[in-house]
């Protein structure tokens, strides 16, 4: 036997309710010069805004009653998408990047690293740095912790420590973070 699925029709959130959509029975009615006239049942707010030739656009369904404007509802989506890419625009997205090393490096790999690290420092990324051990290597923390701390010491001017050196399992980590620039 098949069975019929209840597939509810959910209104698109991006976008508010306007015009004869809004089916409460009183709103809050704002104008277009943002001053309040006062609580309208839904149709009557609708009809002034057909008077003036713009949309009823709903701004806020959290309030009692809830609050619509008279606006121009081409020009309020507009803005509200530029708004919101302007936010998305001035979100800062820092991502964890990985260093890894073995504690027996070489000064010549030992600065790629540095440099790698320097790369993703100025990118405004944090860096994780990993010194894994094989076997018996373990028995050597300090000479790891010891790099660590000389690699915390040479991006000193770029980064701050968040997180100092500590054991994980076969592993010691550090992780640094850029400065936060206060100009």
């Amino acid at each position: 036997m098949l069975e019929k699925s209840n597939k509810i029709k959910k209104r698109n959130n991006d976008y508010p309710m306007i015009n004869e959509h809004i089916k409460y029975t009183k709103v809050r009615l704002i104008d277009v010069a943002g001053e309040q006239l006062g609580i309208y049942s839904s149709i009557d707010a609708f009809k002034i805004a057909l008077q003036e030739g713009l949309d009823l656009v709903m701004i806020s369904d959290r309030s009692d009653p809830p609050v619509c404007r008279i606006v121009d509802y081409g020009k309020y989506k507009f803005t509200q998408e530029k708004k919101a890419k302007e936010a998305r625009k001035k979100q800062n997205n820092t991502a964890l990047k990985e260093v890894k090393m073995r504690y027996k490096i070489e000064e010549h790999d030992y600065k790629v690293r540095i440099n790698q690290a320097l790369r993703f420092l100025q990118a405004g990324h944090k860096v994780k740095a990993t010194i894994t051990f094989r076997g018996r290597e373990i028995q050597h923390i300090n000479l790891a912790i010891e790099l660590l701390s000389r690699m915390a010491k040479d991006l000193k001017n770029l980064s701050d420590i968040q997180q100092p050196p500590s054991k994980d399992g076969k592993q010691i980590i550090m992780i640094l973070s850029p400065k936060k620039n206060n100009n």
